[in-house]
């Protein structure tokens, strides 16, 4: 099934007065199926923020189309948009955005109290999300008293309680040190190979996008070129990317 579909997305920034502007992107296309775990990665100011803002409704795109589940995200009102990402996608962010005045358990149960479930149904969630992730032990401390890659697991289950369509990570390692990295980024294969979650991460890691299966490589606005893992070996995919991120650097402008 088709979940996510990017045609021609361009996006403009305009100045104050209008006398200046900013082509962040230039005419993007790709699709996302069910079940893909896919990785975007670019040079610094590629783009790769502006897409992720604008697939996510946070942000308006100036012309193209992007379709969620078949809906057109342009022609979503504010308070439309603001319930189809509740429903539909889960979101993780490289700041955690954990509540620190919430416990673990409370900050993950956070999505379900907003629509208002029964406390059995919540309870046999949030159980089911810390076990997976292993966090059940932390449930009643606070995130400023836990460790950063435990956050991130706590914030991965935050997004993943209401079952959502699709999962947006945006740079989810980059305040981790290498093992809490490659920790969290076990996690969601997990998540993509058990629950067949679709899952999109923004990164500028080759490490971190070395655990996704297929990589879009976006330069100057553009989509430059895309690998896939196939059957390889993670390290051996880690190479190609390298590679790639290389030639993509080494290109003239």
């Amino acid at each position: 099934m088709l979940v996510l579909s990017v045609d021609n997305l361009k996006k403009v920034y305009t100045s104050k007065n209008n006398e200046n502007s900013t082509n962040a992107l230039n005419g993007v296309d790709f699709k996302i199926e069910e079940g893909e775990f896919v990785g975007i990665m670019g040079p610094s100011g590629s783009g790769k923020t502006t897409l992720l803002n604008l697939l996510s409704g946070i942000d308006r795109l100036s012309s193209g189309k992007i379709e969620i589940l078949g809906k057109d995200v342009k022609k979503m009102s504010k308070n439309n948009m603001t319930l189809f990402r509740r429903e539909h996608l889960g979101f993780v962010f490289q700041d955690f955005n954990l509540l620190d005045s919430l416990t673990i358990e409370e900050n993950i149960m956070l999505p379900l109290s907003l629509d208002y479930h029964e406390p059995e149904e919540m309870k046999g969630k949030i159980d089911g999300v810390m076990a997976m992730l292993d966090i059940a032990t932390i449930k009643d401390k606070y995130p400023y008293s836990v460790s950063g890659g435990q956050q991130q697991r706590a914030a991965i289950g935050r997004a993943i309680i209401n079952n959502p369509d699709i999962i947006f990570a945006d740079e989810p390692t980059g305040n981790l040190d290498w093992k809490s990295s490659n920790t969290v980024m076990g996690y969601f294969e997990k998540l993509n190979m058990m629950n067949n979650n679709t899952i999109l991460v923004v990164t500028h890691d080759p490490f971190t996008a070395s655990y996704c299966n297929r990589i879009i490589f976006i330069k100057d606005g553009l989509i430059h070129s895309e690998v896939t893992r196939d059957s390889k070996e993670r390290t051996q995919f880690l190479n190609v990317i390298l590679e790639k991120l290389n030639s993509i650097g080494d290109e003239k402008k």
